[in-house]
């Protein structure tokens, strides 16, 4: 991406490191020659927080391109989520636009919330939980699964063994007394057992969460019943306490953003089938003019 540069100091790095335990080692891109170094820009600079998931690609990618159309320098650190909310509590970030709220990233929000505000609500349903084809018409909740787990052959598909979700899944199995066995498998696997059953039009019963291309691929629904252990996420844009004083039309510009879980899944796939993040970006700024002059306040 032209003039995008991820500039900071050594010491983040080494800071970041020590001060959150798993943080991924933020990586650098070198500046163009011919370009203006951030700490000259001053207030024109904002800085970005980039998680390894797919789901912060596209929103992330979509938000320093308008930015930059607007006349500002953009920049981004790449680091896991304890890096991530780190940095934006320090001030080294500016923003991020994937944070799970309220319970995923409650921990976070605890720990470093004084120095973090929520700025905006990306989109609403955040889902994750135990789904099944549209097709499966006489399950549509958890409770429905008591007495119907022999049309699942008894099994539900998840992730591997010691995940979060897991976890939470075999508590479920327990609490209402399904005759399920967990079959756990690694993310790819889970998903080629779906494809193989969907593919057949059986019924299935695994894990998902969106945005995630499985609701692109297949039509699927979250059986309901199941708040008390996977809620649905609303997934906000934070920026830093003194980002709003500091660069305040940016922080106006992210105040407003939106956008559908769809097209974010739509955008996972395009850039998983070897289209380039920045392509798939400006496509959806073409598409949607409107809803990108509504966000820059115009």
């Amino acid at each position: 991406m032209k003039q995008i540069k991820c500039l900071f100091l050594t010491f983040f790095a080494f800071f970041l490191i020590v001060g959150c335990g798993p943080a991924e080692t933020p990586e650098e891109t070198p500046a163009d020659d011919d370009t203006t170094p951030a700490e000259d820009v001053g207030d024109q600079s904002v800085t970005f927080g980039m998680t390894p998931w797919t789901s912060t690609i596209p929103p992330t990618t979509i938000a320093m391109l308008i930015l930059e159309d607007m006349g500002f320098e953009v920049n981004q650190i790449e680091a896991d989520a304890g890096g991530v909310y780190t940095g934006l509590s320090r001030g080294d970030i500016d923003a991020f636009m994937d944070a799970w709220l309220p319970d995923m990233h409650a921990s976070y929000m605890e720990q470093f919330g004084d120095n973090i505000d929520s700025t905006s609500i990306s989109y609403p349903d955040g889902e994750l939980g135990w789904v099944v084809p549209t097709y499966v018409e006489e399950v549509n909740s958890i409770e429905d699964l008591k007495g119907n787990e022999d049309l699942f052959g008894g099994e539900m598909y998840g992730i591997e063994e010691g995940a979060g979700m897991t976890m939470t899944s075999g508590e479920m199995i327990d609490e209402f007394d399904l005759d399920l066995q967990y079959v756990a498998s690694s993310e790819g696997g889970m998903l080629a057992q779906v494809a193989r059953q969907i593919g057949a039009e059986r019924p299935v019963l695994f894990l998902g969460w969106r945005p995630h291309p499985m609701f692109v691929d297949y039509d699927l629904k979250v059986l309901e019943g199941q708040d008390d252990f996977f809620a649905t996420s609303e997934v906000h844009v934070l920026t830093n306490i003194d980002f709003k004083d500091r660069v305040p039309e940016a922080y106006e510009f992210l105040s407003n953003w939106s956008i559908d879980v769809g097209d974010i899944e739509q955008m996972i796939v395009e850039i998983d089938n070897g289209r380039s993040a920045e392509e798939v970006a400006r496509e959806w700024m073409e598409n949607n003019q409107d809803k990108v002059a509504e966000m820059k306040g115009e």
